[in-house]
């Protein structure tokens, strides 16, 4: 199979970074929900994190089927505490469009190198993830501003978060 264009390699091998970034987050979201007694919130975040590391392991897998060498770069601390359950839903929403855009990137690139592999073979299927991490994330945020000061209503919407399980994607090389 043929390699990734120089550019391609480096981009996918900070989008691991990336991902690995996004599951240290969630991981933090999830241990400051949890420090705040909203449990459903904590295992929403860590089922959150988990599924960034299969991502991270996607663009691994790729760039070592493809021949190249995975590079893992530093990992930074990601911010640990948050005004309100709000202001850390809209965080996780701002860092899922960011998190879009280098998918996009990505989609780019591999396009002007004319990969068609890294097109069809994994970065269609992140352009379509990314809809779903923008909606969910996007919509913790706008429940959660519905829900206001209410009490009752964000211990609902914990309960709600809390129902969320990791499952498994059967097609993940690992």
């Amino acid at each position: 199979m043929t390699q990734l264009s120089k550019t391609l390699h480096k981009e996918m091998n900070i989008q691991i970074q990336e991902e690995v970034f996004s599951a240290y987050l969630y991981y933090a979201m999830s241990a400051w929900f949890e420090t705040n007694g909203l449990l459903g919130f904590a295992k929403w975040m860590r089922v959150q994190a988990m599924e960034e590391l299969t991502h991270g392991q996607r663009f691994y897998v790729h760039i070592l089927e493809r021949e190249n060498v995975v590079e893992l770069l530093e990992i930074h601390k990601p911010d640990s505490k948050w005004e309100s359950p709000l202001a850390a839903a809209k965080a996780a929403y701002e860092h899922e469009k960011h998190i879009t855009a280098r998918i996009h990137k990505l989609m780019g690139i591999a396009r002007k190198d004319s990969d068609f592999t890294a097109e069809i073979g994994i970065l269609n299927w992140f352009v379509n993830e990314q809809i779903e991490e923008e909606q969910n994330t996007g919509n913790m945020a706008q429940q959660l501003d519905m829900i206001g000061d209410s009490k009752s209503g964000l211990y609902q919407l914990d309960k709600e978060m809390g129902m969320r399980a990791f499952v498994v994607d059967p097609t993940l090389k690992w």
